[in-house]
C-alpha cells in the first residue's frame, strides 16, 4: 500500500531561543502505510503527544516535514483546513471538549463545517454513532446526562463522522475502567477494519498496544528507538525494559522461561500467541521424541 504519512528529519523545539528551551522531537523519520495500525508508545516526555499533534497542523515543524498523502501541509498554497478534515485527531479527555445540546448535533459539528448538505450530514451522525456503539436512542440526549464512556464515545463519533483517511487517537481509553477500556479499543479496531482507515493509537498501555496494532513506533528522549511489526519490537523487550517501558506480562512471563533456559521464542505478546507458542513447542519436543524412538 502507497505511504499515506511520510515524516522527514522532523524536529521540534519548545520555546526556541529561550533559557527553557527544549527539543521535544530530533530528526524523527518513519513513514505509515495507507491502511495501517499502528500503535505509538514511548515514555513520559519521549515526544508522542508533540508528534501526533503535527499530523493535523497543531504543531508546525521547527525543521523537517510533514507529508499527508504526498503534500507538505505547510507548503505555501496548500490549505491547512482541508488536512484537518483529512487526519481526524483525537485528543486525551475529548469529551471536555463536547459543546452541543444533544449528541447528534455534536456528531455533525465536524461534517457540517465541511459545508456537507444536512442530509449528508444525517447520515454520518448515524453512521459514526453505530461506530462508536452508541445506540440511536442516545443522540437526541445531552452528551452531559452520559457516562464517561458514552461521552468519550460520543467524541470519537464526532472525529469518525468526518471520514477522515487517518485516525489519530492519543490515549482514548484513558482512565475509563477495563469494560470501558476494552469496548473503546475494540470498536476503533472495527472501525479499521470496516473502513481501512489508517490508524495511530498511542497508548502507555503495552497489553492494548500488542492487542490492538499491526506495527508499533517506539520513541525515545524525541527519537524513534524503534519502528516495526508488534512482533518484532516485542521480541525485542529486554531492550524497551532499559528505555523505562513496561512490556505485556505474557511477554514478561516468556521472557523469564527463556532465562530459564526454556528453548523457547521471547516475540510472544498476547495470551492467545502464546498458547500457540507453547502447543508448537510442545509439538516440536514430541516429534523430536518421536524421531530418536525410531532411529536405530
Amino acid at each position: 500500500m502507497p505511504d499515506i504519512i511520510q515524516i522527514e528529519h522532523l524536529r521540534y523545539v519548545y520555546n526556541a531561543g529561550m533559557p527553557d528551551e527544549t527539543v521535544a522531537l530530533d530528526d524523527v523519520s518513519f513513514t505509515v502505510g495507507e491502511g495501517d495500525f499502528v500503535g505509538v508508545i514511548g515514555a513520559t516526555g519521549s515526544g508522542k503527544s508533540t508528534l501526533i499533534a503535527h499530523l493535523n497542523g497543531l504543531n508546525r515543524p521547527t525543521s523537517g516535514r510533514v507529508l499527508i498523502d504526498g503534500r507538505d501541509m505547510w507548503q505555501k498554497g496548500e490549505d491547512l483546513r482541508a488536512f484537518r478534515f483529512l487526519v481526524g485527531l483525537v485528543m486525551q479527555y475529548p469529551e471536555y471538549q463536547l459543546f452541543e445540546e444533544t449528541c447528534a448535533a455534536d456528531i455533525a459539528y465536524g461534517p457540517r463545517n465541511m459545508g456537507l448538505s444536512e442530509a449528508e450530514v444525517a447520515a454520518r451522525v448515524r453512521e459514526a454513532a453505530a461506530f462508536a456503539g452508541l445506540d440511536e436512542a442516545l443522540l437526541q440526549r445531552s452528551p452531559f446526562e452520559l457516562s464517561g464512556g458514552q461521552k468519550r464515545r460520543v467524541a470519537i463519533a464526532g472525529v469518525m463522522a468526518m471520514r477522515p483517511r487517518v485516525l489519530v487517537l492519543d490515549e482514548p481509553a484513558a482512565g475509563l475502567d477495563p469494560e470501558g477500556r476494552d469496548t473503546i479499543l475494540s470498536q476503533i479496531r472495527d472501525y479499521h477494519q470496516k473502513t481501512g482507515t489508517t490508524v495511530l493509537l498511542v497508548s502507555h498501555s503495552m497489553e492494548d498496544i500488542a492487542k490492538y496494532a499491526d506495527r508499533v513506533l517506539v520513541l525515545s528522549s524525541a527519537r524513534v528507538a524503534m519502528y516495526d511489526t508488534v512482533e518484532a519490537v516485542f521480541d525485542r523487550a529486554p531492550e524497551l525494559l532499559r528505555l523505562g517501558l513496561s512490556v505485556p506480562q505474557i511477554t514478561q512471563v516468556f521472557l523469564r522461561l527463556r532465562e530459564m533456559g526454556l528453548d523457547i521464542t521471547a516475540d510472544v505478546y498476547t495470551v492467545p500467541y502464546a498458547v500457540k507458542t507453547v502447543q508448537k513447542a510442545l509439538a516440536a519436543k514430541q516429534q523430536r521424541k518421536g524421531g530418536a524412538a525410531d532411529a536405530p
